[in-house]
């Protein structure tokens, strides 16, 4: 944790100061890889979407707080952008593809901006692309038989418009929309 805070804002490799808000992570060698059908079923990759920043976030659609707010500020982000916000590319994988079936995610990124697109894979092809983001995720039993929640990590992957990894920002950072904002418009200028 403090290792990451003292990264925060720091270029991995070099340690030189870089203007970010987030982690810069630039150098990572994990979110390399990723192919899921979204909620069309046309297999995405990461090259899709070169020519956008991309924010990569994992989640599921009955969670009640970080993944609605995390896809809310995306889509603020979005706005604040004007005609920039549309090189901005919202990508939304489900760690619980038991109940999130492409028809729900359809809606669940309609309700936030149409141009998000919802990634869901079997159980196998989940756990492989969070294995290569380092996520991490869990089922939990919930208060009632058949119930659960799902754990998971809190934090949204930033790639830059060439499709690198470049920043890793975390749920709940004081002024994380503005701070957002201001990543995307930094990683769009030096596109």
């Amino acid at each position: 944790m403090a290792l990451a805070a003292l990264l925060a804002g720091c270029d991995k490799l070099t340690g030189a100061k870089t203007g970010f808000k987030a982690i810069d992570i630039t150098g990572a060698d994990y979110g390399k890889a990723l192919s899921l059908p979204d909620q069309d079923g046309k297999t995405r990759t990461l090259a899709d979407f070169k020519g956008k920043v991309t924010v990569v976030f994992f989640g599921y659609t009955q969670c009640p707080d970080v993944c609605p707010t995390t896809m809310a500020e995306l889509a603020q982000v979005k706005k604040a952008l004007g005609a920039d916000g549309d090189k901005v590319q919202g990508v939304f994988i489900s760690v619980d593809p038991e109940r999130d079936t492409p028809e729900r995610l359809k809606a669940y990124m309609q309700g936030f901006d149409p141009s998000f697109i919802a990634l869901r894979g079997t159980p196998e092809q989940t756990a492989a692309a969070a294995k290569d983001f380092r996520v991490y995720y869990s089922k939990v039993p919930g208060k009632t038989e058949g119930s659960y929640t799902m754990d998971h990590t809190a934090g949204s992957y930033i790639f830059d418009t060439t499709g690198r990894l470049r920043l890793f920002t975390r749920y709940g950072e004081k002024d994380g929309t503005a701070n957002l904002t201001a990543d995307i418009k930094a990683l769009l200028a030096n596109a």
